[in-house]
């Protein structure tokens, strides 16, 4: 694989996943973990991600609620953010994680609607607060700087506490033989937690994340209750998901 080929595929898992690894990196374009370094310090020189200790994160993600830098897949994850919007109903109880499609549902919530958000992602808790009606809870305890969200112990013990009426996971992997998964250990942690805490599971993900593996798993498919994506629900590529008891919208 060439160098242009190489930072093109660097930057593109970055545009789905937020966050690469350069062991993952070098594996999957089958060169070195130097040649990854390499390429990951040119790209951080040219203000194209950010260079971290073992891999990179994206900038659009890093500096989302600043709205710096362009989002990817924006008509995607605005189309999933409404389509997720319209599960919620006043008076529910609502568990999300972080993510730039869940920033999106922040901004398609009706103006009426009368809920309480609880969250440990920073962003999605900065968004909800702009909304004129819903009550909004942060769980906080030690920041994850790449995740944006609050993990640990104090995290995961609130969470056990609270009987939510939907989990809205935005996710960095599903599949459905495997389920969802992350490539964040201590993130998987809250995830768990959230589901175990909620009446029904929803999972956002532009379908260009379907059919795709992260090294820590989150939670089997026959958890999920509805994937929300931005294709039509009747699409023959879903039907290993539907196989599987997942509502499709």
């Amino acid at each position: 694989m060439l160098k242009p080929e190489r930072q093109a595929y660097i930057l593109h898992q970055l545009d789905l996943h937020n966050k690469v690894l350069c062991s993952t990196l070098s594996e999957q374009m089958s060169v070195s973990e130097d040649t990854v370094r390499r390429d990951l310090q040119e790209l951080s020189d040219e203000g194209r991600l950010i260079k971290v200790h073992g891999g990179a994160l994206s900038r659009s993600f890093h500096f989302m609620s600043q709205g710096a830098q362009p989002v990817y897949s924006l008509q995607a994850k605005r189309q999933i953010a409404e389509k997720t919007a319209a599960l919620i109903r006043s008076g529910m109880v609502v568990l999300t994680t972080g993510g730039t499609t869940i920033h999106e549902l922040a901004s398609s919530i009706p103006a009426d609607l009368q809920a309480t958000f609880i969250t440990s992602s920073i962003p999605a808790a900065l968004a909800y607060a702009h909304h004129p009606s819903i009550e909004v809870i942060v769980i906080g305890d030690r920041l994850s700087k790449p995740s944006k969200m609050c993990v640990g112990g104090d995290v995961i013990s609130r969470i056990r506490d609270i009987r939510a009426d939907l989990c809205i996971l935005g996710v960095n992997g599903i599949d459905a033989t495997t389920g969802i998964s992350d490539s964040d250990w201590e993130v998987v942690q809250v995830k768990k937690a959230m589901i175990e805490a909620a009446r029904k599971t929803i999972c956002v993900s532009i379908a260009e994340k379907l059919n795709s593996r992260q090294h820590f798993n989150v939670c089997p498919s026959h958890r999920i209750d509805v994937l929300v994506t931005e294709i039509p629900p009747e699409d023959a590529g879903f039907e290993d998901y539907r196989a599987r008891g997942i509502a499709i919208l």
